[in-house]
């Protein structure tokens, strides 16, 4: 839809609505129920979400897992390679090759190429090392980190979750398993799936039960999730890419459940970028199995293929995130139903409650 603004995006959100931790209890959230065809919204429960599908459907979660990606250490001086000379913080957001990294360090203004960053463990022990390799605009870093035996088990010692910057808080060690799907597997996530936070082991368990299908596909989440868009007009988004990967099951699930004419609801725009991108390059529309990236963007006017209903939670004003759902249901029906969770003081964003619409 040519001529929307970034501007046009926009809501009301009073800071207090915007949730600092998690429910205390997984699946115990709020749900806004929203009529795609006819707007209509309807006050719900997250523990109600099975009883909106129906026999036949097939949902798709994505299982990528977040690392705690991140990291506290210090410069080292360039002539002088193992001399402190500044702490420094790094969020890891885009795993490029072997041992290569995309990072965004703070403060970055001065950290040069060729210069080292050590990250100690217990005991000022050395855990990790890397080197700037390459420079990039806002703070953004190539590292390439020295070989170690187990580089996961070296973060899972020294790194933080990266929980977002609207959460204005220290991670805490309850973050590491809530900020974190009870089907994460696939590492590589530097945010949460987080519609795909809801779910209990007890709640998939109904679902299945309904004889509803559960595919299973992975969309690693990088650093389009924390920046800002730096434009004016809708048509000038351009987003980072970000790896995907559809199994064979899952592939062939979905373009089973296409061809049967059943509904795919996806749970997160996550799993919509992925099946859509997907459908966008595979043949015929068809979605194949294997791997990529993308960098999809989907706005008002977007030809949606693949996805028919969706669960996703409530998304930053001005974000590519709230494009994308108003791309499916239309940008007055979502800020009308924005504008109905905030009166009815629904949390928002990450830790917050969510929405099925339908």
């Amino acid at each position: 839809m040519s001529g929307l603004r970034v501007a046009d995006f926009d809501f009301r959100l009073p800071q207090e609505l915007i949730a600092q931790e998690p429910p205390q209890e997984r699946g115990r959230s709020r749900m806004l129920v929203v009529s795609r065809a006819g707007g209509s919204l309807q006050n719900a429960q997250f523990r109600e979400f099975p009883s909106l599908l129906r026999a036949g459907d097939l949902l798709v979660l994505n299982e990528s897992r977040v690392i705690p990606a991140r990291l506290f250490g210090r410069r080292t001086l360039l002539r002088e390679r193992e001399k402190p000379s500044g702490s420094i913080e790094v969020l890891l957001t885009e795993h490029m090759a072997e041992s290569e990294w995309r990072a965004l360090v703070r403060p970055g203004r001065k950290v040069a190429i060729g210069e080292t960053l050590v990250f100690p463990g217990p005991g000022e022990k050395i855990l990790l090392k890397a080197e700037v390799v390459a420079r990039g605009d806002f703070g953004e870093r190539t590292l390439r980190f020295a070989p170690v035996e187990d580089f996961y088990g070296a973060l899972e010692k020294i790194g933080h979750m990266p929980l977002p910057p609207y959460i204005h808080r220290e991670d805490a060690e309850a973050d590491r398993e809530r900020y974190q799907t009870v089907f994460a597997r696939e590492r590589g996530s530097v945010a949460a799936p987080t519609a795909g936070l809801h779910f209990t082991p007890e709640i998939l368990e109904e679902i299945s039960a309904r004889g509803i299908e559960i595919a299973y596909v992975t969309l690693h989440v990088g650093l389009g999730t924390f920046a800002p868009l730096r434009v004016e007009r809708v048509d000038e988004v351009r987003l980072h890419r970000e790896r995907y990967s559809i199994g064979a099951r899952a592939a062939e699930a979905v373009d089973r459940a296409r061809g049967e004419g059943r509904r795919i609801v996806a749970a997160g725009t996550t799993v919509v970028r992925t099946l859509e991108a997907a459908a966008l390059s595979g043949k015929e529309g068809q979605i194949e199995a294997g791997s990529g990236t993308t960098d999809i963007f989907i706005s008002p006017g977007f030809e949606f293929k693949v996805v028919s209903a969706l669960l996703t939670n409530f998304h930053l004003p001005q974000s590519s995130l709230l494009m994308l759902v108003s791309g499916f249901a239309g940008r007055e029906r979502i800020l009308t139903a924005y504008r109905h969770a905030v009166e009815a003081g629904y949390r928002f964003f990450s830790y917050g409650d969510c929405m099925f619409v339908g």
